[in-house]
Formats: structure tokens, C-alpha cells, sequence
């Protein structure tokens, strides 16, 4: 499935339109050399991420991004593809976040997300909990890291 077989647009979804089961691919996202060198300088600091001849000695045998990195662009395309525009209220967290393999320049990512599962709130009845499996592929269909994600979504009908 893809995004195409949501009822409606991220602009007009609510909890309701998030069904258990369902599966979406979106993608792509480039993975630049500056870019990871620029993440890593920021935020991640180690030679694997920053130095490309370091990290030609190191246990990855190249650059490779930092998981941070990852996640972040991870993130872009969960915004941009997956969530409510007007019905998202944030996340109270995740669960079994992993990096499976590395990342490095020039692969291509993309996204399948698999709901899991769906609960409405009983102590607040506007809103609803979504729990899915988020999967970052690489062009070759590998996963390179997983997570559990909820998220607060607001339901079209109040009550």
C-alpha cells in the first residue's frame, strides 16, 4: 500500500483514518557526503561520521552517517508523507529503536510504516493513540533502523 490508499489527504486525516494492519511506502531521501559530515560536526562528533579518511580505518570501512542522522531524516518523511497536518499532537515517546545497518553516501532511503495498533483514549475521548512499526530502507530493500513510534492524533468525531 501507499499513501495513496489513505481516504484522505494529510491535511483532512484523523485518528479514524488510521486503520490497524495497513502498510505505506514513501520515499526518497538522498544521502549526501556533506551532509553527513555536516550532521556529525553538529551533533555526533566521531570520526566514523566526520572524517572520511578516519573512517576508512574504522570498523565501517568509509563515512558513514550518524543514526541521529537517520532518525532525522527518518522524521522529514514522516511529517511530510505520514501524519495528520492538522490532527497530530505530538508523541509521548518511543519504543526499540535500532540502527541494523549503516548508512552511508549516495544510498537512497524511503520509509514503510505498518500500524500496529490503534486506541482511543477513555480519560481524554478527543484523541487517540497510534502505534506503528517504522522502517528506514535502503535502495537495496535492506532496513537500516526500526522504531516504535505513538502518536497523539485528535479524532474527528469529539466523543
Amino acid at each position: 500500500m501507499n499513501k495513496a490508499d489513505f481516504d484522505r489527504v494529510a491535511e483532512d486525516r484523523y485518528f479514524e483514518d488510521y486503520l490497524s494492519g495497513r502498510v505505506f511506502e514513501y520515499g526518497d531521501i538522498r544521502v549526501d557526503t556533506a551532509e553527513i559530515i555536516e550532521f556529525g560536526r553538529r551533533f555526533d562528533p566521531q570520526e566514523l561520521h566526520i572524517d572520511p579518511e578516519a573512517a576508512e580505518r574504522g570498523p565501517f570501512g568509509g563515512l558513514i552517517a550518524s543514526g541521529w542522522h537517520t532518525a532525522a531524516m527518518m522524521m522529514r518523511l514522516l511529517v511530510e508523507e505520514f501524519l495528520p497536518k492538522a490532527a497530530s499532537l505530538g508523541s509521548p515517546g518511543i519504543d526499540e529503536l535500532r540502527w541494523s545497518r549503516p548508512v552511508r553516501p549516495g544510498d537512497v532511503l524511503r520509509l514503510r510504516v505498518t500500524i500496529l495498533e490503534t486506541t482511543r483514549s477513555r480519560s481524554k475521548p478527543d484523541r487517540g493513540i497510534v502505534r506503528t512499526l517504522v522502517e528506514v530502507l535502503n535502495q537495496h530493500g535492506a532496513v537500516v533502523m526500526s522504531m516504535k513510534p505513538m502518536n497523539i492524533i485528535a479524532c474527528r468525531s469529539g466523543f
